[in-house]
């Protein structure tokens, strides 16, 4: 029998907070061999990220290990010095984080980041090092790597970003890895391409993979093992096929049960002419956003490319493609946020194009965004309250000027987002560190929905959620959009998601719409290659059969 690499013994992780301490991690025991892959899936909040930072020695200054061991090696490594430590960081022991805008450095260059780790822990000399870098930078699934080499964080997308922080974990070919939410940034031809580039180094050198994900059908591909977590107990751990096939948690199942594929969110949605407040049926319905021949040009580099589109009110165009096709750019020039080089952007009747940013604003209360990285949206000083409420602050008549510390003449409808949001009223409190990535992008969408607007965009709006939440948040979306008409824009690289959300479904490839149409002619007879590939390339085929006998 081949000797464990990784052995966590009823581990237990308490965090100190404002009123008294917080269980995050209750009993946790799991062995792990070399070359396995463990994958530990449950809700946001439910240990997962803890149970890994535990393991890497990287909890937070009021987390605290109460109980159990972790060895490495045999050896524990829960108390070590931080100087022994840091010496298995990197070298034995990796991480890639789930943030790429928290965990890079954005006054550097990302070849200098990932050079680091090389710099750090190998022998290889400086042009040794930057042909190393070249190199996982193309097996990341960059193209022009010399020029992504000099490239800083911002002009990535968040998905680029997030391969990044994948080609700095490999670089060194660790024993143990623990990958949070690797691929939750990527679309899922760049997901395939990380997880082969994960899954190759596992078969060459050995490698444990600690793989922390709410993508089920990730879990199901790539696991020889999964951990199912809730409330910061491991509910259910056993051989990937038969947690899949046999799930015997009643939690377990209702994960296998909120997979996108399996919900049913279809429904007859009434079409309406204009987005007013009384949504008034008419047979035929008037466009609200209308975009022709758009094209985005930065520094030379063509972003968008004669895109053109248009949205019903009351409906939902997906647009879908790898990370920096220019989706995130389309979506930014729709909000006002970025202008366009050239072409025409209707919104509600309001031609945009070369609008200033004065002249949008009567537009900001019905268009909205949902960013894809929730934490960069917000202000640190704020507290979720502080949030929520940011946008009826913006709309609040000079006169009642300064609205500042006036709380609750908004904490109704506050609390009403939020609950929409699917998070409690007694976050109002907490400040957003304090929050899982998950919790903070129900935040961000509760944000967004407060002012009950007309128009919503979803840069990636449930990236960061666990399957059980998507579920929540996608129905929420579908129930909104019933009772107000809300039209989305709904841009995501999780095809599972779009085919169940979706009206219209736009593929775009290196700045073009390369396919467009209802979302089962483009998702059952797609036309375009790149399409076909996108379509190949997802993630869950061994979901398809399992646990069909839930109830």
């Amino acid at each position: 029998m081949t000797e464990d690499l990784l052995i966590v013994d009823n581990l237990t992780v308490d965090y100190r907070v404002r009123h008294g301490v917080s269980r995050a991690v209750a009993g946790v025991s799991f062995e792990l061999g070399p070359g396995r892959v463990l994958a530990l899936v449950g809700e946001s909040g439910s240990g997962k990220t803890t149970t890994g930072h535990a393991i890497l020695g990287l909890l937070a200054d009021n987390a605290i290990v109460t109980g159990g061991s972790i060895r490495y090696r045999d050896e524990p490594i829960h108390d070590l010095p931080a100087h022994k430590l840091r010496e298995l960081l990197g070298t034995s022991i990796s991480l890639i984080p789930q943030d790429p805008t928290v965990s890079l450095d954005p006054v550097r260059r990302i070849g200098h980041q990932i050079e680091d780790v090389l710099r750090l822990h190998t022998e290889l000399d400086a042009h040794q090092r930057r042909t190393k870098v070249l190199e996982l930078l193309e097996l990341v699934g960059f193209t022009d790597v010399t020029r992504r080499f000099r490239q800083y964080p911002h002009e990535l997308s968040g998905g680029m970003r997030q391969r990044v922080l994948v080609a700095a974990a490999v670089a060194a070919e660790p024993d143990l890895m623990i990958a949070d939410e690797p691929t939750s940034g990527l679309d899922v031809t760049v997901q395939a391409q990380v997880l082969d580039l994960i899954d190759d180094l596992r078969v060459r050198t050995g490698t444990a993979v600690v793989l922390i994900t709410h993508d089920l059908g990730v879990a199901s591909d790539r696991a020889d093992l999964i951990g199912v977590m809730r409330q910061g107990e491991l509910v259910e751990l056993g051989p990937a096929r038969q947690v899949l096939d046999n799930p015997q948690h009643p939690y377990t199942q209702q994960l296998l049960a909120s997979v996108p594929s399996r919900l049913d969110l279809s429904r007859e949605r009434p079409l309406v002419t204009e987005p007013s407040r009384e949504r008034p049926l008419v047979a035929e319905p008037a466009p609200v956003i209308e975009v022709r021949n758009l094209r985005k040009v930065y520094d030379g580099f063509v972003a968008v490319d004669d895109v053109s589109f248009t949205v019903h009110a009351g409906r939902t165009l997906s647009i879908v493609g790898e990370s920096g096709s220019g989706k995130s750019t389309t979506a930014r020039v729709l909000t006002g946020l970025t202008d366009a080089t050239s072409g025409s952007v209707s919104l509600l009747g309001t031609e945009i194009t070369g609008l200033s940013r004065r002249d949008f604003r009567p537009l900001r209360r019905d268009v909205q965004i949902v960013f894809q990285n929730p934490y960069s949206s917000f202000d640190p000083r704020f507290d979720v309250y502080d949030v929520v409420a940011e946008p009826l602050l913006s709309f609040t008549p000079a006169r009642q000027w300064p609205p500042r510390r006036s709380r609750r003449t908004h904490e109704e409808r506050v609390v009403q987002a939020l609950e929409a949001a699917a998070l409690p009223a007694d976050f109002v409190d907490r400040r957003p560190r304090e929050l899982s990535g998950g919790q903070r992008q129900r935040v961000a969408i509760a944000r967004a929905l407060v002012l009950e607007p007309r128009i919503v965009v979803l840069d990636e709006p449930i990236s960061a959620l666990d399957v059980s939440v998507q579920a929540q948040i996608l129905e929420l979306l579908c129930e909104l959009q019933d009772r107000l008409g809300l039209t989305y824009v709904f841009i995501s690289h999780d095809l599972a998601v779009v085919r169940a959300i979706s009206d219209q479904v736009a593929v775009m490839h290196r700045g073009r719409i390369v396919e467009q149409g209802d979302v089962a002619q483009v998702f059952n007879a797609p036309t375009a290659d790149y399409t076909v590939q996108l379509l190949s390339a997802v993630a869950g085929k061994a979901l398809a059969d399992a646990g069909k006998g839930i109830s």
